[in-house]
């Protein structure tokens, strides 16, 4: 699968579950790790944690199978690498916090 065409798999599976602020950040030019980063927020630890269990099972659908998942206790943010894509998944008031979004930008 093309890096796009699992770009448009996450987002989608994050609007289906009504994730809030969807953000995808082409950031290429300004990492090694990872070639794009999305940046969604839940309304709760639940709907965090269910968020990041949606994306898993469409990617795993899908054939890819995720490098790792990070945060599922009660965590307000949880990771998922899937090494050319990087999902993050959190509350609000954690995003706010850390500013993923002005990290990242040019």
């Amino acid at each position: 699968m093309k890096t796009e065409e699992l770009n448009k798999l996450i987002v989608s599976s994050l609007e289906d579950l009504k994730a809030l602020n969807i953000i995808l950040l082409d950031v290429r030019d300004r990492s090694s790790i990872t070639d794009y980063m999305v940046i969604a927020s839940g309304t709760s630890n639940r709907h965090v944690r269910s968020l990041a269990d949606k994306v898993v099972e469409k990617v795993k659908a899908a054939g890819i199978q995720p490098l790792g998942v990070e945060g599922k206790g009660e965590s307000g943010w949880v990771l998922v690498d899937l090494v050319d894509v990087v999902v993050h998944i959190m509350h609000p008031e954690e995003r706010e916090f850390y500013s993923l979004e002005k990290l990242w930008a040019v």
